[in-house]
């Protein structure tokens, strides 16, 4: 079985995501290229953001988006928490009621979440830390959503990040930095390092699958006024890494880093029973 050299892995899984975190803070934070944009998006007339406005962009965006994350998390806990259920049941001891779930179609549920236990886990604290981490870091900074600043009508002032980072305790009221919504959508990412671990050929798919979904979720807070662009890119720079220590306290890099199953991988132990047959 091939592998790739470990500092390879690191230098992809940790490399390129701090090196995209020097960019985002060079190219955003230390320069008003996240303010041009968004003035862009500003009614400076009305003195308000138009689509922040519009209800049913809100619901469709904002409100009901969120059941995508949710569900997923709601489900890896309902998984996690059967998974502890086939083992008590213990159908050798108890044939009856082995049998009675085996008719309901309830056991193979039971067998499987048994059998991904480790994977339901995973996902429900990738998803609690991704969560506490971007809550932390809102905490800690306190920066005020461009709606809230005086930039934009509000009556706040605009603080960037850096300015007001406090470690050890929080730094006010501000809960805008980085963008909450955005990481409920890159926390899917959680998905591609279960994929990873079963050599899933379209693992690529969901981790492209993630960021996007992330993207847009961020992007919609954006043209509401809610949110900086540079805000997007910080969650999903945080997210991952989040959910990438937690994928190699669960499975350990020797696992993560094993090349994906090509399609002829799959095909070859069919031909070869074939010919045996």
């Amino acid at each position: 079985m091939q592998t790739v050299s470990p500092y390879r892995f690191y230098w992809v899984n940790f490399g390129i995501p701090l090196a995209c975190a020097a960019v985002v803070f060079l190219m955003f934070d230390m320069t008003k290229i996240d303010i041009a944009f968004s003035n862009l998006l500003f009614d400076p007339v009305s003195q308000t953001f138009p689509l922040d406005k519009v209800h049913f962009f809100e619901k469709l965006t904002h409100k009901w988006a969120r059941i995508i994350p949710n569900w997923t998390a709601e489900i890896a806990l309902i998984g996690a928490m059967l998974s502890f259920v086939w083992p008590l049941i213990n159908p050798q001891k108890r044939p009856r009621l082995g049998g009675f779930l085996e008719r309901s179609k309830v056991a193979p549920v039971l067998r499987f979440a048994h059998g991904h236990r480790r994977d339901f886990l995973f996902v429900v604290f990738a998803f609690a830390i991704c969560t506490g981490v971007i809550h932390f870091l809102k905490a800690h900074t306190s920066v005020y959503c461009p709606i809230e600043t005086t930039l934009y009508g509000g009556k706040l002032a605009h603080v960037e990040w850096y300015n007001n980072f406090q470690l050890f305790k929080e730094a006010g009221d501000g809960r805008c930095w980085p963008g909450g919504h955005a990481s409920g959508g890159f926390t899917m990412l959680a998905l591609y390092f279960v994929a990873r671990r079963y050599r899933w050929r379209f693992a690529k798919a969901v981790m492209w699958g993630s960021l996007l979904l992330g993207f847009i979720y961020g992007t919609t807070r954006v043209l509401q006024g809610w949110h900086y662009m540079s805000h997007t890119f910080w969650a999903g720079i945080f997210v991952w890494l989040a959910c990438l220590l937690t994928a190699l306290a669960f499975y350990g890099r020797a696992r993560l880093e094993v090349p994906v199953l090509q399609r002829h991988e799959r095909a070859e132990p069919v031909a070869q029973a074939q010919v045996a047959g």
